[in-house]
């Protein structure tokens, strides 16, 4: 099928997905949908990092309300006008389109903006810090990995087993592929995985027994605790000098432990 590069110019204000020739309902591009949402995992994990990590919740707060005003805008108004479904279209311009049913998305997205209205309301609003947020943040970051990694839309699927009308263009043709199509996986692979699991799990062991082998302290010794004074290298002195821009950031500390320093 020749599918038609750009999209649609003539669709109103208030629409929801463009309208192909060849299609009989609206349609997306699942390729803009894709790098819009890989570009919302980005900012949201680091968001999650830092809340999670060093408890700081400002920047989960910032991009609770980023979230909420570009979904806003894709359900109520024009997905179109989507800041970032405009970055998406913008990295994936020179890619061919596929084109995916609009009502299974908006339904996803919907349960993407139900989430930030509870995010704004417990973060941003109130400024409660606890685990529920970081459970809501987590289930928005799984949904945005699935869809930007692998093309899976989980919403989509809810709304298949809800609504009752049929998913028309599903995103890698899931909806019209007959089961007896789909690729197989051998015995032979599914064993190459299980080594390289394996792999994995003796390598972590012998991670964790050996330790991580840090270079001797470049203070001091304590004469209060009896333990011998270690001499101060003047070379690892100068190497673990925190700069100016971590101390401004007030991230000093972790400076210092990524830095192999005491």
């Amino acid at each position: 099928m020749n599918h038609k590069l750009h999209p649609d110019n003539t669709s109103s204000l208030f629409q929801f997905g463009q309208h192909q020739p060849e299609f009989a309902i609206p349609v997306l591009n699942e390729r803009a949908v894709r790098a819009s949402a890989g570009l919302l995992f980005l900012v949201g994990l680091v968001a999650f990092m830092n809340a999670w990590l060093v408890g700081n919740f400002a920047l989960t707060r910032v991009f609770v309300v980023v979230f909420l005003v570009d979904f806003s805008i894709r359900i109520l108004i024009n997905p179109k006008f989507s800041p970032t479904l405009v970055l998406g279209h913008w990295v994936v311009r020179k890619q061919q389109p596929e084109w995916v049913g609009a009502p299974q998305k908006r339904f996803a997205w919907a349960i993407g903006w139900a989430l930030a209205l509870v995010m704004l309301y417990l973060v941003v609003l109130n400024n409660l810090i606890g685990p529920v947020n970081l459970i809501v943040c987590a289930l928005c970051l799984t949904l945005m990995f699935f869809e930007a990694a692998f093309g899976i839309c989980l919403g989509c699927k809810i709304f298949k087993m809800l609504s009752p009308e049929k998913a028309q263009h599903c995103p890698g043709g899931v909806c019209e592929l007959p089961a007896a199509d789909r690729p197989t996986i051998s015995a032979v692979q599914w064993l190459v995985v299980a080594l390289f699991a394996g792999l994995v799990a003796v390598t972590w062991q012998w991670v964790a027994r050996t330790g991580v082998q840090r270079v001797m302290p470049v203070t001091f010794g304590n004469a209060a605790h009896g333990l011998p004074a270690v001499p101060v290298d003047p070379t690892e002195l100068e190497r673990c000098k925190v700069p100016d821009f971590a101390k401004a950031m007030g991230h000093e500390a972790q400076w210092k432990l990524h830095n192999n320093c005491q």
